[in-house]
């Protein structure tokens, strides 16, 4: 109810503040008793506008101008989207400009406040209120959700720890056989000596007694038995069996065990999916002063390409069909000679330690099991370059078209084609059609990179294949060619590529800002690059030599 029509409240003038109100200056907006009306009104300064206070409401109250206080503003400025007073139309501020009623403009303004408050309300407040009751949903659902993958890790634990027990046990139970049958073996050879002992110390005491005797019958009776124990019982040769402890491979122990797939949030509107937390925005190794060399490898050729099978074995391949597996102290550990004598073009291994490598004249991608050459992917138009495992065990492989005139990206899950990265969003070749080298790693925050020697560029794209950037060399020395060749990721997801005709290595963040080079070492003709699981950068160089460099 309306307090001007209630008997229940005494309103009191603005003035005084003891007499009841009975009036209302509209163009003050001040509440007045009877008594002081006439004081108010006594302000000839302004045109007041005294009405009864019962009749507020009936005549238009109009609002005050911003720029003159003394002013109502019966207008409203569509451009400035102000109400103006005539004062500010006199001006000359507003020439020119689209005017209205105020009062049908502040109505029209009221009707949207309404119908905002009104969708407000029914609508957008309650789908928040809906959305914040499922965040509390789901998160109340966090423990129970990774509480069971921490369970799962444990259960896979047990059945490792009863993997290896049953391994343990069963080896010791062998142990336990060798060792009985060679006690048995000892045991026979023993109860056999013993026993010529026995008949020994037998025969020499009858002859004693004969000797003694001086009985004839019993000398001509006498039968030597000394040929008999001339010959010696064979002495028995046990070679006692040596356990070898197999290295663990640490990718291998984490490939084989389980892995978690990465988180990724997906909003609903967009589709944009938001990774975790990448490695370069963790704490970790910063670059240090001055890289540091500790391993050289001497090949024997010149090595093209270097991927390590583990922290202390490097597979290499290159100017020859034999590719090479090597330990850190130059040894050659093994070697696997390609089908029909043909030069491997890139080597990669497999989570579970298995080499592959592209043979671009059969135009197949090939993987090494058990010592014997199986083709995984056989391609017909094109021909595979360069390739690169990723961190879920997919396969990444450029390639080149035979025309010469188109060049891809195409990733395998297996054999079976999932992704092709070809073009850019308005249509254009992402990468040079040229059938050079065309290195390739996958970042640790899943960006394809692609080190395009013939494109003078560094390509990077996201894990959907869309653009990232493009390095093109340090920007300080334009007027130097840039030749990138091999190209790996590290821990903090920074890429290094090989600038070989420069004899430097490039260290970029992982939105393609320099950071530094490697140019120390006497780096000649660098070409394959890859790093271990310790973040240490592996340089195969065209001299022959695979040089180990510790940068972080």
């Amino acid at each position: 109810m309306d307090p001007r029509r209630s008997a229940q409240y005494v309103l009191l003038c603005d003035y005084c503040k003891t007499q009841a109100l009975q009036s209302h200056c509209e163009l003050c907006q001040t509440n007045l008793c009877v008594i002081c009306v006439g004081k108010h009104l006594s302000d000839s300064s302004r045109k007041h506008r005294v009405v009864p206070f019962i009749e507020i409401g009936s005549t238009p109250c109009y609002p005050k101008c911003l720029n003159h206080a003394e002013k109502q503003c019966e207008l409203y400025c569509e451009k400035c989207d102000i109400p103006v007073c005539s004062t500010c139309i006199f001006s000359g501020q507003h020439e020119g400009h689209k005017l209205s009623d105020v009062m049908k403009k502040l109505d029209d303004k009221t009707e949207g406040l309404r119908k905002d408050l009104e969708e407000l309300e029914a609508r957008i407040y309650p789908r928040y209120e809906e959305m914040a009751s499922d965040i509390q949903t789901d998160t109340a659902d966090l423990d129970a959700h990774y509480g069971k993958l921490t369970k799962n890790a444990d259960q896979q634990g047990e059945v490792w720890h009863q993997e290896i027990n049953t391994i343990v046990d069963n080896l010791k139970s062998d142990i336990e056989d060798m060792k009985n049958k060679h006690l048995a073996v000892l045991g026979k050879s023993t109860d056999d000596i013993a026993h010529s002992i026995a008949d020994l110390r037998q025969i020499i005491q009858d002859l004693k007694k004969t000797l003694e005797s001086n009985d004839l019958s019993l000398v001509s009776q006498y039968k030597s038995r000394n040929d008999e124990f001339r010959r010696l019982p064979p002495k028995i040769q046990v070679t006692i069996s040596s356990f070898t402890p197999e290295k663990i491979n640490t990718d291998q122990l984490h490939g084989l065990f389980g892995s978690l797939t990465p988180l990724s949030i997906t909003t609903e509107e967009h589709g944009e999916t938001i990774k975790a937390p990448e490695a370069d925005s963790l704490p970790g190794k910063p670059l240090v002063d001055k890289p540091r060399l500790t391993n050289t490898i001497h090949t024997g050729y010149e090595p093209h390409s270097v991927t390590c099978l583990s922290d202390e074995k490097v597979w290499t391949s290159g100017d020859s069909s034999t590719m090479k597996l090597f330990d850190l102290q130059g040894k050659q550990l093994r070697s696997i000679q390609a089908n029909l004598g043909n030069e491997p073009g890139d080597i990669s291994v497999t989570r579970g330690g298995d080499l592959l490598f592209t043979d671009p004249k059969t135009k197949t991608v090939n993987i090494v099991k058990n010592r014997k050459i199986q083709t995984m992917i056989s391609l017909w138009g094109w021909t595979p370059l360069n390739i690169c495992n990723t961190s879920i065990g997919d396969l990444l492989v450029t390639m080149v078209s035979d025309d010469r005139k188109q060049s891809k990206v195409v990733r395998y899950s297996g054999s079976k084609e999932t992704q092709t990265i070809q073009v850019d969003d308005q249509g254009r070749p992402l990468y040079s059609s040229d059938a050079t080298n065309k290195y390739i790693s996958e970042n640790r925050n899943l960006n394809i990179c692609v080190a395009d020697n013939e494109a003078k560029a560094v390509v990077v794209v996201n894990r959907s294949g869309k653009l990232r950037f493009r390095y093109t060399g340090h920007p300080s020395n334009s007027k130097e060619s840039f030749y990138p060749f091999g190209i790996t990721t590290d821990s903090k997801s920074q890429i290094l590529t090989a600038d070989c005709v420069n004899a430097r290595i490039h260290i970029l963040d992982k939105d393609g800002q320099f950071l530094r080079y490697i140019d120390n070492y006497d780096l000649r003709l660098p070409w394959g690059l890859c790093g271990d699981t310790r973040d240490n950068l592996f340089v195969a160089e065209l001299t022959g030599k695979v040089k180990k460099i510790k940068y972080l």
